[in-house]
């Protein structure tokens, strides 16, 4: 399969992916065509159908789509130039080929996620914790499969896994560096921050908006699955609860960014510098995925800034004007086959 992640300016492809975007749009002259996304699970691709001919047969989004074209690039970031297409018979494609997951084992994430548990000291807010992690084979379930984000950041899956066992990570290094910090209470706090996206977020492939995400939020859903939940431990002391669920309202930080209260605790705002750092360095990473050497990518909105790669000093007897090419696919084979086997 040609994974999109391979891809190299001049290439020719012919392939199936899922079509997961799709808008119809007029040039300047009023001339029509077509603008895709076009994902595979080595990622996302932005896709033209400039001469919409009767090469071009009916499709919708949500298709999978067997596509031939020409990788070009577009300031600084690749892009597919469609000659044909045609919407994919079944047989012709495997789902799970088409679905980008974590780098990382699901399974050992969630069992490290389980030591933060079993250290708490907090008998109620660990009960609370084990009453989502570890009685709730529905909740487990979907959070393990569900993204961070619709693209964002962590946008896979497994992704809301891994973005919350960093911030857990990162709440845990806070927790020790600083004493004043209430330890259970942080760490649950970043345990919780994230699980109202199993509400906001449909399953991939979709991994889109639910109406309730849109009317809502995950941050309120969140808090509100946490209240629930609460209810059901007898004794839970008040204070705790509603210090617990200000963490979760907080942890945005700012109303600009759909926070419905701004950090009045240290430890909501322990959690909202670790939520910050962890969704930003993904973005980081996942924006210099696709860059070409070490070139500007031009302004972007997201980071709010001009953005490059850094340079990195050639390694002891690498010649000069050698290609890292070979490395690079190698290295993109090895992560494509430890993904293939954990989705099987």
């Amino acid at each position: 399969m040609q994974y999109i992640g391979n891809f190299q300016d001049g290439d020719r492809v012919s392939e199936v992916y899922l079509c997961k975007g799709k808008t119809i749009a007029k040039t300047k002259t009023g001339k029509t065509y077509y603008s895709l996304t076009l994902q595979d699970r080595s990622g996302q691709i932005s896709a033209k159908i400039w001469e919409v001919t009767n090469g071009i047969g009916h499709f919708e989004a949500m298709d999978y789509v067997r596509v031939d074209g020409d990788i070009t690039t577009f300031q600084n970031q690749l892009q597919m130039n469609i000659r044909r297409l045609r919407r994919a018979d079944e047989g012709e494609y495997v789902p799970g080929d088409y679905l980008p997951v974590s780098a990382f084992n699901v399974e050992t994430m969630y069992t490290e996620l389980l030591s933060y548990i079993d250290g708490m000291k907090n008998d109620k807010l660990k009960a609370l914790a084990d009453a989502f992690f570890r009685k709730d084979p529905d909740f487990i379930k979907s959070f393990k499969e569900h993204s961070a984000a619709k693209s964002v950041h962590h946008g896979f899956v497994g992704g809301l896994l891994e973005h919350t066992l960093g911030v857990v990570r990162l709440c845990s290094y806070m927790a020790d560096h600083y004493p004043t910090l209430n330890r259970d209470l942080l760490l649950a706090a970043a345990m919780f921050h994230d699980i109202g996206k199993t509400k906001e977020l449909s399953l991939f492939p979709e991994n889109d908006y639910t109406d309730d995400g849109q009317l809502l939020g995950h941050i309120v859903m969140g808090m509100e699955m946490v209240s629930r939940k609460i209810d059901t431990i007898p004794g839970f002391p008040a204070k705790t609860a509603s210090e617990l669920k200000h963490c979760i309202l907080a942890h945005h930080g700012e109303y600009e960014f759909g926070s419905p209260k701004k950090p009045a605790l240290m430890e909501a705002l322990a959690l909202n510098l670790a939520d910050n750092m962890d969704a930003k360095m993904e973005m980081m990473r996942e924006i210099l995925e696709g860059a070409q050497n070490n070139e500007w990518l031009g302004f972007n909105k997201l980071m709010d800034s001009n953005v490059r790669r850094t340079s990195t000093p050639k390694a002891e007897g690498e010649k000069s004007g050698t290609s890292g090419k070979a490395s690079t696919e190698e290295n993109m084979e090895d992560a494509l086959a430890r993904l293939k086997s954990r989705w099987q």
